[in-house]
């Protein structure tokens, strides 16, 4: 995604290829998830057919409980045709018929997943491939995910709260559209039967978040305002800062010097380590670990390749020597015949993942076009004093809750990207000078379905030019961001704009792109870059006046994060104030 979008790539036709070691892995894996989930539901599909004289024939005729169920969602068709085809569900109230949407759901992921890795053996040329291999990530990641939401709706469900299934609701939706979009430009027999192994997915995600938030009341469509925990008058700051479900050992860890901090893996370029790379180390954590692992950095430049903590790697934090010192980088572009998603010089999807004092950087330059320097898409993640550098595309916020804070991020076009529910606290983000005849772009936002709980929160931080952009003397243009999808959403709050912006404050994505489904906001604002007179007339763009409303794009309420932000020991406002 971006400016200046390079040609399609040319590809090859394709030939048989063996891999058959991934394709037996992963069936086992959907095969096995197909039992779990059957029998998550039994007791659901036994109680739906009590008092129907045995198994209930499937009419095409929807009960009133299914269609005022399907009113509520985009896709209504879809959703009866589907409410239908599950056993029992003409029978089933309303509450039922949450369960069996996301059971229904979940079961076509998997069917999805299955089908889909059945096609590995073919080859592929590197740019299909990489498509490919993203689609596979991605179906995991929601299968996942999905199926901590349906533990979580289930009767007596203890998965997590309403929050944690609006986020894994909103990812998997997420996964969908990019694995679709790394198909953009393709042609061919792989493109064209994963299209049909993955149609209306991303349809029956959408359901499934239409009704399990219709009974929502913000007046902020995707939102939700309940089961939030504010705070308290009353709390202290150690309250703020340590809740419930990590250890009070644990809790200190991002502000406890280097040389205190007792790591379970330390990575050295010397030999002076546990090992001497950070793909060793990584590969050393443990999977699903129940408590947090540290992996210790030390001062060097590390380049290596496809580095990425799995969604397998939960609770991993990683620490440098200072984000001068510890340099974690990568110089892959989409000129490497790769997808966007594939190009980040690291990458971490397992939930629970913290940064502290590294470097992230993708040294291609700006002709390269799109190269991500950090790409996140785990829940719970915290990124803490750290440099994310690059050009085009250089962070890539793409799915779940993400909290940066005193980090310094540097790039050109697009370069904030994706849709996480991501909030950016006393961090400084500076544009850089472009290639000739590039516009600057600080974010772009593709939230794709209204009821997603996702957009980018800037609260607080510092809006700058770097000194050679400055030096231009205006000759190249810097805006806040720019749409990427329909319901892209964006706010600055109570931060400090260089007078590099200019003064519109947006841009459009094209000449035809509506701009009347965004939200994108402005709340107290200051320097002279924060100038409201000249702003864009948008009907999605509003300059906010209310401390309600610029409240729900802060770290209580849009990340939820006082209920788990504290047990990082991270230095955080809840609120609005500075």
């Amino acid at each position: 995604m971006g400016y200046d979008r390079l040609p399609p790539f040319q590809h090859a036709e394709l030939t048989p290829k063996n891999n058959n070691k991934k394709l037996l892995f992963i069936s086992v894996v959907a095969f096995f998830t197909i039992i779990i989930v059957s029998a998550v539901c039994a007791g659901l599909v036994v109680r739906l057919r009590e008092g129907g004289g045995g198994a209930t024939p499937i009419h095409r005729k929807p009960t009133q409980a299914i269609s005022r169920t399907c009113g509520k969602t985009r896709f209504r068709k879809l959703c009866v045709n589907t409410l239908l085809q599950f056993p029992g569900s003409l029978t089933a109230g309303e509450q039922d018929l949450v369960h069996v949407s996301f059971n229904v759901t979940l079961q076509r992921f998997n069917k999805a997943l299955y089908t889909t890795t059945s096609i590995s053996y073919i080859q592929m040329d590197p740019r299909v491939r990489s498509a490919y291999d993203d689609c596979l990530e991605l179906l995991e990641d929601s299968v996942d995910a999905l199926s901590r939401s349906l533990s979580s709706v289930v009767p007596k469900g203890k998965g997590g709260s309403t929050q944690d299934v609006m986020t894994w609701l909103s990812a998997a939706l997420t996964n969908q559209d990019t694995c679709t979009e790394g198909f953009d430009g393709l042609s061919g027999a792989v493109k064209d039967q994963v299209a049909a192994k993955l149609a209306d997915l991303s349809k029956l995600v959408s359901n499934c978040l239409s009704i399990f938030t219709a009974s929502g009341g913000d007046d902020l469509v995707g939102v939700p305002t309940q089961n939030r925990r504010l705070l308290a008058s009353g709390e202290t700051i150690d309250e703020q800062h340590f809740p419930k479900w990590l250890r009070r050992e644990e809790r200190a860890l991002l502000d406890t010097p280097v040389s205190a901090i007792r790591p379970d893996i330390v990575v050295s370029k010397d030999g002076n380590g546990t090992v001497k790379t950070i793909a060793e180390a990584i590969k050393k954590a443990p999977e699903y670990s129940t408590r947090r692992i540290i992996i210790y950095v030390k001062a060097g430049r590390y380049e290596e390749s496809n580095l990425k903590v799995g969604r397998k790697k939960i609770n991993m934090m990683f620490v440098g020597d200072g984000k001068s010192k510890t340099i974690i980088t990568g110089g892959k572009s989409i000129f490497d015949n790769i997808t966007t998603f594939h190009t980040a010089a690291f990458a971490a999807t397992g939930t629970g993942f913290i940064a502290r004092d590294i470097t992230f950087e993708n040294w291609a330059g700006p002709a390269k076009h799109q190269a991500v320097a950090l790409r996140i898409g785990a829940d719970h993640a915290v990124v803490y004093r750290c440099n994310i550098i690059g050009y085009q595309d250089t962070l890539y916020v793409h799915s779940n809750r993400q909290f940066y804070r005193e980090c310094d991020i540097y790039g050109t076009v697009d370069f904030i990207f994706g849709n996480a529910a991501v909030v950016f606290q006393n961090c400084s983000i500076y544009a850089r000078k472009p290639m000739p005849f590039q516009k600057n772009t600080i974010t772009a936002q593709n939230r794709k379905d209204p009821n997603q709980n996702t957009g980018i929160s800037i609260h607080a931080c510092r809006i700058l030019p770097t000194p050679d952009l400055a030096a231009a003397n205006g000759s190249f243009q810097t805006y806040l961001g720019r749409p990427w999808k329909l319901y892209s959403r964006a706010v600055f709050m109570l931060s400090y704009m260089s007078d590099h912006i200019h003064p519109r404050g947006w841009l459009e994505w094209n000449a035809t792109f509506p701009v009347d489904t965004l939200y994108y906001g402005e709340y107290m604002n200051y320097g002279p870059g924060g100038a409201i007179g000249q702003r864009v007339r948008w009907p999605g763009y509003r300059v906010i006046t209310s401390d309600i409303e610029a409240a729900k794009f802060t770290v209580a309420q849009f990340i939820y994060g006082s209920s788990w932000l504290p047990s990082t020991g991270i230095t955080f406002l809840a609120g609005l104030e500075v």
